[in-house]
């Protein structure tokens, strides 16, 4: 029976789920794993990628599933439930099912969205470890990232405090010569913390450092998780961490982090950050949680190692791309899968009634306010002025070739004939559409939703990106806001015109991913546009250069990589019961 989600609060459904809740030895025996494939941590366990992928190399993959989403509202619209929602259905079909999401940073989680874990009765467990760092992978890649820095000011220091000879004969380094300048990595923290956005470190004697302006960013956001998310094994990882460009001398040479001699020491902090964690529904279906980048400046999926395990124990694996289905779905399309050389067969877009209003011209959206009651109440009208927006998502979808189901998430508010209106439009467009009610009624309510998803996997599809390699920057860039986003075109700064130029010309850089950088609120840059915005360009002002992940990112707009902490966050509600010790207030 599933629990009573509109008077239970999330923790307290994986409080109850938890008692029941699979050790790891039954999870070993029941996913058919060998003894050293399971590595026990509390009530969690990793899964030894690196012994699992050879012994079950020729094993043939299962139907592989992304799940999206149309242009959300700043609450969400609830991509990571979906995907908890579509495990659960299956599993009530008897379906071999599994799935991999990314894992939640503790800046939104003590801030005003919560946690990541799904929600209802579409919940993974055990949320409070989920929720509160889990296996200790973020933590890991903190203290890797921070290393990296640690290296550069401490060199720099020594390089302003001793001549050549002496720093050779002292240390036996050669002279780096950074600029402070151009200083391009800094610190980082897993909080919401907008005081640290801009700092100056070194202040005090000779020996107290280098000062300078520095910063810190969150630690979501850093390029060892980006790295995280796309490596295949751990010996792509060790070249990846060791060609990280910290910082720039003053002739404009890049400083890696191997000419810190750095990169060993980093690889050996995230070296059991490759091994996913395992976890589970509610209805106890596994679910692994590995990596969680940015979904503007990286990847924004789980990563290419838990994927390829699940498709290796897994019939049907289901995994989420972040964001709307402009940014998370093209990056799982032209990136991730290129990666990975793995071919999807389906994308689920999730839609929401709420949305769909927004989009058709409802009244602004704002977290920790209370909703408007035009989303509360029916008006298929407005629904309808919304509708292209989840149509103009169903059509990026098949120009990748793949099946698309429509799941419209449903809240308790949504009538029979808003749905009505969401299913006619998503069948004219092509696509399958479901109704599911996971967060209200577990795998039961999603029962439709998988059916139908179970159908899209059978046929066949005609998977393809939407450029070459070959393609050069701009025009790449220039694809993917006419086919994507719906661009009249794009225009450039002189300043990212001619750094595209450079990168262009130099070889180098061609096998680099493409990153797009722009809001998630709208098909647009402007996240005050919602719907399918018309006659507009997309302004390119700058390009970001990640080394060793290899992404380009152009930027359209500003981006913060440390988010800020809101007035009314969700920490002030999370407390630990003395008596128990069990953690209280997450949702």
């Amino acid at each position: 029976m599933p629990y009573d989600a509109v008077k239970m609060q999330d923790w307290e459904i994986s409080e109850a789920a938890e008692k029941n809740m699979p050790t790891w030895e039954e999870w070993r025996d029941r996913l058919g794993l060998e003894k050293d494939e399971v590595i026990p941590h509390g009530r969690l366990c990793k899964l030894n990628f690196m012994k699992i992928i050879e012994r079950l190399k020729d094993r043939p993959d299962g139907k592989y599933i992304d799940v999206t989403a149309i242009t959300p509202t700043p609450l969400g619209e609830g991509k990571s439930t979906t995907s908890v929602g579509l495990m659960e259905g299956m599993g009530k079909l008897g379906l071999n099912v599994g799935g991999a999401l990314r894992q939640p940073s503790g800046g939104p989680t003590m801030n005003i969205k919560g946690t990541a874990a799904g929600g209802g009765n579409a919940l993974l467990i055990p949320m409070t470890e989920f929720s509160m760092g889990l296996t200790g992978d973020i933590n890991d890649i903190m203290n890797a990232h921070n290393l990296a820095m640690v290296a550069l000011t401490a060199r720099m220091q020594h390089e302003r405090n001793y001549t050549d000879e002496q720093l050779q004969r002292l240390t036996g380094m050669r002279r780096l010569d950074v600029d402070p300048t151009r200083v391009e990595f800094g610190w980082i923290i897993d909080f919401c913390a907008q005081a640290l956005r801009n700092i100056i470190i070194g202040i005090g004697g000779r020996y107290d450092g280098y000062t300078m302006q520095s910063k810190f960013a969150i630690a979501v956001s850093s390029e060892l998780m980006a790295i995280l998310a796309i490596v295949t094994d751990l010996a792509d990882m060790r070249k990846r961490i060791g060609e990280i460009t910290l910082a720039f001398d003053k002739v404009g040479n890049p400083v890696y982090t191997k000419d810190l001699e750095v990169d060993g020491a980093m690889t050996a902090w995230m070296r059991n950050t490759i091994n996913p964690t395992l976890m589970c529904t509610v209805e106890y279906q596994p679910c692994m949680v590995h990596a969680g980048p940015f979904a503007n400046i990286a990847v924004g999926q789980s990563s290419i190692i838990a994927d390829r395990i699940g498709l290796k124990m897994f019939d049907y694996h289901i995994t989420e791309s972040g964001f709307g289905a402009d940014i998370g779905f093209e990056k799982f399309w032209n990136v991730k899968c290129r990666y990975s050389g793995l071919k999807p067969h389906v994308a689920v877009l999730t839609t929401t009634i709420r949305a769909l209003k927004m989009h058709g011209g409802g009244p602004k959206v704002v977290p920790g306010l209370p909703l408007d009651e035009a989303y509360t109440k029916e008006n298929v009208e407005l629904v309808e002025k919304g509708i292209p927006n989840m149509v103009h998502h169903i059509n990026t979808i098949r120009k990748a070739g793949i099946n698309p189901v429509v799941c419209i998430n449903a809240f308790h508010t949504d009538t029979k004939d808003e749905i009505a209106a969401v299913r006619k439009a998503a069948e004219e467009a092509g696509a399958r559409c479901a109704v599911s009610e996971h967060w209200a009624k577990g795998g039961e309510g999603a029962i439709e939703f998988a059916e139908a998803v179970k159908e899209a996997c059978e046929e066949e599809n005609d998977f393809r990106f939407l450029y070459p390699l070959e393609m050069k920057l701009r025009e790449r860039v220039e694809l993917i806001a006419r086919e994507v986003y719906g661009a009249d075109g794009v225009t450039w700064t002189p300043e990212a015109e001619k750094k595209a130029k450079m990168l262009e010309s130099d070889p180098k850089y061609d096998d680099f991913a493409t990153m797009m950088v722009k809001t998630h609120l709208s098909l647009s840059h402007d996240p005050s546009l919602k719907g399918v915005p018309k006659g507009w360009v997309l302004p390119i002002r700058d390009i970001l250069i990640y080394s060793g992940a290899k992404f380009l990112c152009p930027c359209a707009g500003t981006i913060s990589l440390m988010p800020g902490t809101g007035s009314n966050p969700a920490f002030r509600r999370v407390d630990v019961d003395v008596n128990t010790g069990k953690v209280m207030g997450l949702f």
